[in-house]
């Protein structure tokens, strides 16, 4: 009987050690970080070219850095894969998001890493550090307007927030972000471009064909645009930030879409509320303040 009590012992025993080594040593949370993926439509993922499960995917992984490869799911799919690298911490959530549209260009998304801060915050707040794919995005959070990316954000208040990405011909980008005390939220913005989009000159070129059409029916002559208004210029003044923000509308509410320096040139064809319509160098328009320009006689 008592053999038998210490071979059952000794069993339990065996069993206790081998679920200890289990969780300690190879599935320790204390050594892993943790990932997690969505994506529209569901695809199948991969991970260091292995199947482990389809999206919304989640898991603890070994830090460091990982290859992810997202397949659609379903025969026939128009959608594209999509494959990249990832990086991985302990203690911290990696995670990504991905809209596969028919190609690259239209299929969109973000990768969020966060990393503890080389240097020790002072008081209750973190960083957020953005790049967006293509550069130049105009980056908000909490609607509030922060600047051009790539961009870093010190002092971030620790909870949640909301961070946006948006560049002209492109779909907005946005996503809840929790900022934890000493540490950055990485962020890599993929921007999915907009057919629909229509920049102002194929607006121009589609009513002047437009006119020209109605002439042509009508047999009267096409009327020659004014250049009165284009031969008017300014030029833009010191505003104590080392440049201008030019707007889609003219107001401070108006979207940003580009800047201007102190000293530059440009042609304007409209004033409206104390803005100045100005022609930029790449033949596009937008609205800038008029009391940080000057009128040329």
């Amino acid at each position: 009987m008592k053999r038998k009590l210490l071979v059952i012992g000794s069993l339990i025993g065996i069993f206790i050690i081998f679920v200890l080594v289990r969780f300690f040593v190879f599935d320790s949370p204390n050594e892993s970080g943790r990932i997690k993926i969505l994506s529209s439509p569901t695809a199948g993922v991969f991970i260091d070219n292995e199947p482990l499960g389809k999206t919304p995917f989640e898991t603890r992984i070994a830090p460091g850095e990982h290859s992810i490869k997202l397949i659609p799911e379903g025969e026939g799919t128009q959608t594209v894969s999509w494959e990249g690298k990832v990086q991985v911490y302990e203690h911290t959530l990696t995670f990504i998001s991905r809209e596969l549209g028919t190609s690259e260009l239209t299929s969109a998304g973000e990768v969020l890493t966060v990393i503890g801060m080389k240097e020790k915050s002072k008081g209750s707040v973190g960083s957020v550090s953005i790049v967006t794919e293509p550069a130049g995005a105009i980056i908000f959070l909490d609607n509030d307007e922060k600047g051009i990316a790539p961009l870093e954000l010190r002092d971030v208040p620790a909870g949640t927030h909301e961070l946006a990405v948006y560049l002209p011909g492109f779909f907005r980008r946005s996503q809840k972000i929790q900022v934890a005390s000493g540490y950055t939220v990485q962020a890599l913005f993929k921007l999915g471009l907009d057919k629909t989009h229509k920049t102002l000159e194929d607006e121009l070129t589609a009513r002047a064909e437009e006119a020209s059409a109605e002439a042509a029916l009508t047999g009267t002559p096409t009327p020659e645009p004014s250049t009165t208004s284009s031969k008017s210029t300014l030029t833009i003044k010191e505003t104590g930030e080392g440049y201008l923000n030019v707007r889609d509308e003219p107001s401070r509410s108006g979207t940003q879409i580009d800047q201007v320096l102190p000293g530059e040139k440009y042609s304007y064809s409209d004033e409206k509320n104390g803005w100045y319509k100005i022609t930029l160098k790449d033949k596009s328009e937008g609205w800038v303040s008029g009391s940080y320009v000057q009128k040329n006689e």
